[in-house]
């Protein structure tokens, strides 16, 4: 009689095992009908995003930047990585002696982190240590070659010079510059040759004059 009862006992265990396992399975396969694949794109989706941005840049233990931005986005899984900034952005570049050399601002930015290559874009406003302003609707900042460059339209305000233009090349610290196409430039009146050299520059050509400001 007792043996009987374990052995009952033993297959009602195996048989609320089995149901149990049975029951799990069509659980998990109804779970799995339910899901929906996700393709994940790391060039159109942000691995970090931040908002109210005020830090500063470093690179090889020397402070480069400081960024101000409304949205800071992070692609750093991308083919080419990127930060973007969609809400506009403001940064200050810095000298080795942490003065400020330049101020940038701009609606739209992104910089290509492997390449030290920032795009700027929709009212680019520029400022140089001298105070010279520099306006245009898209400026690229090349930080491993050291230069600025633009295809764009652009205008320089000099103090009394105004200089406008198309095509436009600079050092990094917007000192010693050249306008490709000038057009509609005022200069200022003077009778003594000034400090700061305007010239055409000899090497272009008669098609595509070149004024040229050093001002370092």
């Amino acid at each position: 009689m007792l043996r009987n009862y374990r052995y009952i006992q033993y297959i009602w265990r195996i048989t609320i095992t089995v149901s149990v396992v049975v029951m799990s399975f069509f659980s998990c396969k109804d779970k799995k009908d339910n899901l929906v694949a996700f393709a994940y794109d790391p060039d159109t989706v942000p691995t970090m995003i931040t908002t109210d941005v005020s830090t500063l840049i470093s690179d090889s233990g020397i402070t480069r930047y400081r960024i101000v931005a409304d949205v800071w986005m992070i692609y750093d899984q991308a083919k080419e990585p990127y930060w973007y900034f969609p809400e506009g952005l403001y940064f200050e570049q810095f000298a080795p002696d942490f003065e400020i050399e330049a101020t940038v601002q701009a609606d739209t930015a992104w910089r290509y982190t492997a390449k030290d290559l920032w795009k700027l874009r929709s009212n680019v406003h520029v400022e140089n240590w001298k105070g010279e302003q520099f306006d245009s609707e898209e400026l690229y900042w090349d930080g491993k070659n050291g230069k600025v460059f633009s295809e764009a339209y652009i205008e320089i305000k000099s103090g009394l010079t105004e200089l406008k233009g198309y095509g436009f090349e600079s050092n990094q610290t917007m000192t010693h510059y050249r306008i490709f196409r000038p057009h509609d430039g005022k200069l200022p009146f003077s009778e003594t040759t000034p400090g700061d050299s305007l010239e055409t520059d000899p090497g272009e050509t008669a098609g595509m004059d070149s004024l040229a400001v050093d001002g370092e």
